[in-house]
């Protein structure tokens, strides 16, 4: 079948519009994604440098440059901008990222020794401390005070907890855990040491680096759970 001139015409203004609308549709929802971005980055310095009762929601969208309906329609209410911080903290990244898919953790199951698998899980903690130290510290003041922020920390100790179970499963399979020691013993002591909190006080309260801090780690993890060679 063939068209005229006048249809073949109407059929590419067609098509280049289609082209068009779905450019502009894909701008639009970079644009989107750079602005939520940018809120999401502003309620994490603020939260973590001013706690979170200090901070309000127009003051996150005043940091961001944006409007706060803008706010509310790319992320949501104040518990929401926590819990976008929080994982952003958590993953380094703009978006959560699940405990299996971080580089760390695919490492510390890659290697072969019990020695090297606390090196590596310290070190990873002690990377990511300095940005999850701050914001956690905002979250447990949250808990105190709003409801869903208690629910948001209660569902990130537990998460941790189920990783720091299966962190100390894979250490008892190179055969080097002492024996006396349950998986669930370990995975708490873990879970307590490794916390942001702790970090928190060791760093400000103390003075600790970073890197002091994972020592530590490696320190107490390989004294208190490795058998003797």
């Amino acid at each position: 079948m063939s068209f005229g001139p006048i249809a073949a015409t109407v059929i590419l203004m067609s098509d280049e519009v289609k082209t068009r609308r779905r450019y502009e549709s894909a701008l639009r929802r970079e644009q989107s994604s750079l602005t939520r971005e940018r809120i999401v980055a502003a309620a994490t310095r603020l939260f973590a440098s001013d706690g979170y009762a200090a901070v309000s929601v127009g003051r996150i969208a005043a940091e961001a440059g944006v409007a706060v309906d803008t706010l509310y329609a790319l992320v949501g209410r104040k518990p929401a901008l926590l819990r976008e911080a929080v994982e952003v903290a958590i993953s380094g990244g703009p978006g959560p990222v699940p405990a299996d898919e971080r580089a760390y953790v695919r490492r510390v199951r890659e290697a072969p020794t019990a020695e090297e698998k606390l090196r590596i899980y310290a070190q990873g903690v002690a990377e990511m401390s300095p940005r999850t130290g701050p914001v956690f510290t905002a979250l447990r003041d949250a808990a105190r005070v709003d409801p869903e922020c208690a629910a948001l920390d209660r569902e990130i100790a537990d998460r941790r907890a189920a990783n720091m179970l299966r962190f100390a499963a894979d250490l008892r399979s190179t055969g080097r855990l002492r024996a006396d020691l349950s998986d669930a013993f370990v995975a708490d002591v873990v879970w307590a040491t490794a916390g942001a909190l702790h970090f928190s006080e060791l760093a400000v309260g103390r003075g600790w680096t970073a890197a002091e801090f994972g020592d530590y780690l490696v320190e107490t993890w390989s004294r208190l759970f490795l058998a003797p060679t």
